[in-house]
């Protein structure tokens, strides 16, 4: 009779574990590869704006919290506010985790990036900020709170100057052994700090190294790959973007190479916020989280717009980022891709410029102009193949289509920007034209042809449609990027 009872509690046993493994399962399945449209404003499960501007990400259990800057028409402190998600593109709201009714002194205050580690031998979520007046940007002081859970109510610990020093922009990282850091830039932004923190993570225990003094380094994110240390930073240009360097070294405290760029000038317009490993079954890849600042744009923090972008490692020590407008999320895989797309230029016959999406607008209704060849994004197009020979042309800095304004039949007609959904004046074919490899782009609903106005060799020189008629500036000739 005993054997039975044995094979019993076996078979208890084994349904138990397959039980929990189809709950583990269940508990991630709905994280499904996503994609996320860049140069947007997010919004979460109920259709609200996501504000986790300047944000960092943390991990617990299966899903993401995603905490940022949400802040006052006047560009002050409101909130900090945290969300979460499985897949990264779904993100649902949980809570204001810090308020101005915090703390007295955060009634009048600016906070800034947000970032918040898990100390796992207190048990305890530590945030870490730059915390300034509300007026100016002369207390330059880093910030605390804590709370037992991760997107519960934290507890305002005060903001003080590191060991003395300056601190604004920070970042926060713990290593493999669970010691953990805070970076923040110094000096009036100058030079850029590293400090171990206590055991605890509530407070500064040393400074561990004063990088690049003197080079005007902000917005710092730092990461470890295979063994190797990256450290991902701007320039000091205020709200406007810059050209972004990156720098690794083997260890915290050992020599860290020369900053090295990446991207191109302006980060695509965008200033570092985050670097989040995404770990899965296929292994770990590496997603960059920039801010485009509304500030940049006319308006203020919370009118920003998010650019995410996987990191790419040709060495274990070197490091590129290139733009796409959509990329592909698998959290359960480990992987972020970006489109997998061909980038052509278009040029014009008659002036060897480039088509051009106007001051990299990103806005429906952008006008297209010509403006010397220069490799910017704005200047970048796919072709996606339709029906009857005619392609959908993606302008890559904004991922909305070639289209004729109001979608006239009219000679003059501009040649806009708008977000991509099939109708006619959208759908172009290309047709042989004049010399080898020259091209006429041919507007479905009107029959007419992409043109320069007034056959213009000058910069900012509108396109429009125009009754195909041969000449050069109807001509144009597609080069891969």
């Amino acid at each position: 009779m005993s054997y039975p009872k044995r094979r019993a509690a076996v078979l208890l046993t084994v349904l138990s574990s397959l039980l929990l493994t189809l709950a583990g399962a269940t508990g991630t399945a709905h994280a499904a590869p996503a994609t996320v449209t860049n140069a947007t404003r997010f919004t979460d499960t109920t259709g609200a704006d996501v504000h986790a501007h300047g944000g960092g990400v943390i991990k617990v259990d299966q899903y993401y919290y995603w905490f940022g800057e949400n802040r006052n028409a006047d560009n002050t402190f409101r909130y900090v506010s945290a969300y979460r998600s499985t897949d990264l593109k779904n993100w649902e709201f949980r809570n204001h985790v810090l308020t101005q009714a915090t703390d007295p002194e955060l009634k009048s205050a600016n906070i800034e990036r947000p970032k918040v580690v898990h100390n796992r031998a207190t048990d305890t979520f530590v945030m870490w900020m730059h915390k300034e007046n509300g007026a100016d940007y002369g207390e330059a002081r880093a910030a605390v709170a804590t709370s037992k859970t991760v997107d519960g109510d934290y507890t305002w610990h005060g903001s003080s100057r590191p060991l003395g020093h300056m601190s604004r922009d920070i970042t926060t990282f713990v290593d493999t052994d669970g010691t953990g850091y805070m970076i923040s830039a110094a000096n009036e932004n100058a030079d850029l700090h590293v400090y171990r923190l206590t055991s605890d993570y509530t407070a500064v225990e040393s400074l561990v190294q004063k990088l690049w003094p003197g080079n005007w380094r902000e917005a710092p994110a730092m990461f470890k790959r295979d063994g190797v240390y990256f450290l991902l930073t701007s320039g000091a240009t205020g709200w406007s973007p810059n050209q972004q360097k990156y720098a690794t070294a083997t260890s915290i405290g050992g020599a860290w190479s020369d900053p090295q760029d990446i991207g191109d000038a302006t980060a695509y317009h965008s200033q570092t916020a985050y670097v989040l490993p995404v770990q899965g079954a296929r292994g770990t890849s590496y997603l960059y989280m920039g801010d485009r600042w509304g500030n940049s744009m006319g308006g203020t923090v919370n009118d920003s717009q998010y650019i995410w972008l996987p990191l790419e490692f040709p060495t274990k020590t070197t490091m590129t980022m290139s733009y796409s407008p959509q990329i592909t999320v698998d959290t359960a895989a480990g992987t972020v891709t970006g489109m997998n797309v061909r980038w052509e230029t278009l040029t014009a016959r008659n002036s060897g410029k480039c088509a051009d999406v106007a001051n990299s607008d990103g806005r429906d209704a952008a006008q297209l102009v010509q403006w010397g060849c220069g490799g910017g994004t704005n200047q970048h197009f796919s072709f996606k193949k339709l029906d009857a020979g005619h392609f959908q042309i993606m302008a890559r800095h904004s991922g909305k289509c070639l289209d004729v304004s109001d979608s006239s039949n009219e000679d003059g007609a501009l040649a806009v920007q708008n977000r991509c959904d099939g109708r006619p004046s959208q759908q172009w074919k290309a047709e042989p034209a004049g010399a080898t490899g020259q091209i006429q782009l041919v507007a479905r609903h009107s029959g007419k042809c992409l043109d320069v106005v007034n056959q213009s060799t000058s910069d900012g020189t509108a396109l429009e449609q125009w009754t195909c008629n041969g000449g050069h500036n109807q001509h144009w000739h597609r080069t891969t990027v």
